[in-house]
């Protein structure tokens, strides 16, 4: 049997290890355009590798999978993160959990997965092909008893080429994590900032994230707005990236709570500098943004703000308000909402449903997450399902 796979990253490299490993007998080709494989795995986590995600806290699939969370559900019922995590400690990889619930090698370094993988392939005789761009599926097809696309988002329209002849249903590519340009900002001028607890929205929509949220010299980013991108992708290419992007700097209390506590501390420290008084989660130049923001005074004390001052500042902290004109790649770990649209494919074995012998994984799918390990995370349950699809049929 021979089988081919397209793309060398963390789906294709994990599928072919899997498929190898229950049909030794199979030859698998895997193509890959670039120099060398797992090269986005080598870069993911700024280089730590976020393998995957210990799940605490998530209630719900949908909450980290803004698209696929139905085949998520279907795949983990195989191979989820409880699974990804003791593959890779039988491998002899240590693994840690940081507070935010992701998952790196205890060693921080990404390449102990590359080379773990690309060890594995090696050994158990899988061929890997690199500088080798696959132009048509269709042609492979006829060459291959099954054929495996794994090749990573599509970033361009014109990248779906490589499905021609197919007649898939398929979804444009947009960008699904990425900051946000606030070019109009003075806030800015407040680069390097952190706040740990923020909530994030766009006017006019349901969307919303929370978490940390940092300010950068172009607008904001961290897991508060990347979250809120992943969730909002084609709405926000569907608006040219032109937006109004809310912020509650005080972690989702209402405006009506805010302003009761504001009340409170003007009552019980009338005399004191309201700049000296700023909540412990907003950095005092922060702080001090947001009083010239709502028209107070730095060097105003509490009894003089006024009723009007602390409603204007409560509505500041809950409701403050950014315009979005443009976006930027997340350093690079960008990740593609589209491509081969789920109706195509069985979810139980991810089969194409009019080609026998085509399937795909990993992120080729239209299938993306949030940032945080979930991405990672669906590449391997996705490719390790499609092994065991192949080596049961």
């Amino acid at each position: 049997m021979r089988v081919a796979v397209v793309g060398a990253g963390a789906a294709g490299c994990f599928c072919s290890i899997e498929l190898k490993r229950r049909l030794p007998d199979v030859t698998i080709d895997v193509f890959e355009k670039d120099r060398k494989p797992l090269a986005k795995v080598a870069i993911t986590g700024g280089g730590r590798c976020n393998l995957t995600n210990s799940f605490e806290g998530v209630s719900s699939l949908k909450e980290v999978y803004p698209r696929g969370d139905k085949l998520i559900r279907r795949v983990f019922s195989t191979f989820d993160h409880k699974d990804t995590m003791a593959w890779f400690e039988r491998e002899g990889v240590k693994l840690t959990i940081q507070e935010d619930k992701c998952v790196f090698p205890a060693s921080q370094d990404a390449m102990e997965i590359v080379n773990l993988l690309t060890t594995l392939m090696r050994r158990l005789g899988v061929r890997i092909q690199t500088n080798h761009k696959v132009e048509s599926v269709k042609a492979l097809l006829g060459e291959y008893d099954a054929v495996v696309v794994t090749a990573g988002g599509r970033p361009r329209e014109s990248d779906l080429g490589i499905f021609e002849g197919l007649d898939l249903e398929l979804v444009p590519p947009v960008p699904s994590l990425f900051t946000f340009n606030l070019p109009d900002s003075p806030v800015r001028e407040l680069m390097g900032t952190v706040v740990e607890d923020v909530t994030t929205g766009l006017s006019g929509t349901s969307f919303k994230a929370s978490g940390p949220l940092l300010i950068t010299h172009w607008g904001m980013s961290g897991p508060a707005i990347l979250k809120l991108s992943s969730r909002a992708a084609r709405y926000l290419a569907d608006s040219g990236y032109d937006a109004t992007l809310l912020v509650n700097w005080t972690g989702g209390k209402d405006a009506g709570t805010v302003r009761e506590e504001l009340i409170q501390t003007a009552s019980t420290n009338p005399l004191r500098h309201i700049y000296n008084s700023h909540p412990e989660r907003i950095p005092s130049r922060l702080w001090s943004y947001l009083l010239s923001k709502s028209k107070i005074r730095e060097d105003s004390k509490w009894a003089e703000a006024g009723q009007k001052g602390l409603n204007r500042l409560a509505e500041t902290l809950t409701n403050d308000t950014y315009h979005i004109k443009g976006q930027s790649r997340f350093k690079e770990e960008f990740v593609t909402c589209g491509g081969v649209a789920l109706s195509n494919i069985n979810l139980n074995t991810l089969e194409c449903k009019n080609h026998p012998g085509l399937y795909f994984a990993g992120e080729t799918l239209d299938v993306d997450a949030v940032t945080g390990g979930f991405n990672l995370q669906a590449a391997w349950s996705t490719g390790y399902r499609v092994a065991v699809s192949i080596a049961e049929k």
